[in-house]
């Protein structure tokens, strides 16, 4: 099996070829569940971590996990030595994702995602937030596949 760093070579090759600056992988699967079936881990695929809720953001030079306080110490062992920074929800100073991404990208970046893996309501959320730094928002591809 290849290493992490080796994954995320390769998404990162993969984003360039479909004109990505950064790409989004939830926690859920076509149905919203929380706990998804093996074909639908490709959160804990590419970064190591296996809790059960985080969202990891790739961009072609830096990557990091969103998870909140009950994952902190784990998402901190399991991340360790992959160069996927743990940003801590709910922490003072942690950058929301469309935050870490309006500093990290400039106006005119395209962000991807897996739309089927996303709510419509979240998909709109992020879609209008990115909007407001003029990045695009892409939910057509799945990069993971």
């Amino acid at each position: 099996m290849s290493s992490i760093k080796e994954r995320l070579a390769l998404l990162r090759q993969a984003m360039k070829a479909e004109g990505l600056s950064a790409y989004i992988i939830t926690s859920s699967d076509a149905h919203l569940s929380e706990y998804t079936p093996s074909r639908w881990q490709g959160r804990s695929w590419i970064s190591g971590f296996n809790g059960s809720a985080g969202t990891v953001v790739v961009t072609l030079d830096k990557a990091g996990l969103w998870t909140d306080s009950r994952y902190f110490l784990q998402g901190a062992a399991q991340l360790e030595g992959s160069t996927i920074e743990l940003y801590k929800m709910g922490v003072p100073g942690t950058p929301s994702i469309e935050g870490f991404l309006a500093e990290e990208l400039g106006a005119g970046a395209v962000v991807g995602a897996d739309g089927i893996c996303l709510s419509l309501a979240e998909a709109e959320d992020t879609r209008h937030q990115l909007e407001v730094y003029g990045i695009s928002y892409r939910l057509d591809t799945d990069l993971l596949d």
